[in-house]
């Protein structure tokens, strides 16, 4: 019998990915699994434009609140999903590729599942380029539990 002790969640915030925490936590509670929740902040912003470019200091404080307010807005996720207290929860906030970070922190912490929620705010991204967890689906190294809406 699967019994995951470890379970990867993206996240990007959406009600989609609140549904696919509230999933894992399910899981989590039954076997007393570990969840590592993840969220990835997307390289949309970029340092130049044209003849206009941002400093680096102005580029690293812009990170440093977007890794803050990411963090906020994780543990407010969390703490919407009242059978979350007490379990083993961690966080993780990278920066990159959603598909491609998601599979990286999936090779670095080799969680038994991925909790992946169907649908994301991508909108018409989604349809120009694959969803993020259609990449992640075919990528991962082990079994993606998709949560539908």
């Amino acid at each position: 019998m699967f019994a995951p002790k470890s379970i990867l969640v993206p996240s990007d915030f959406s009600e989609f990915s609140d549904r696919a925490l509230q999933k894992a936590v399910d899981l989590a509670r039954e076997y007393k699994s570990r969840i590592y929740l993840l969220h990835v902040i997307d390289e949309g912003l970029q340092q130049c434009v044209a003849d206009y470019c941002l400093t680096d200091e102005v580029m690293k404080k812009m990170e440093a609140n977007d890794r803050a307010a990411s963090q906020n807005l994780l543990e407010r996720q969390v703490g919407r999903i009242p059978d979350a207290a007490g379990l083993d929860i961690s966080f993780d906030i990278r920066k990159g590729y959603p598909p491609d970070e998601i599979i990286k922190d999936q090779k670095e912490k080799n969680p038994d599942m991925i909790v992946i929620a169907s649908h994301g705010r991508t909108g018409l991204l989604h349809n120009l380029l694959g969803s993020t967890t259609d990449k992640v689906l075919k990528n991962a190294n082990c079994p993606v539990l998709l949560v539908r809406p």
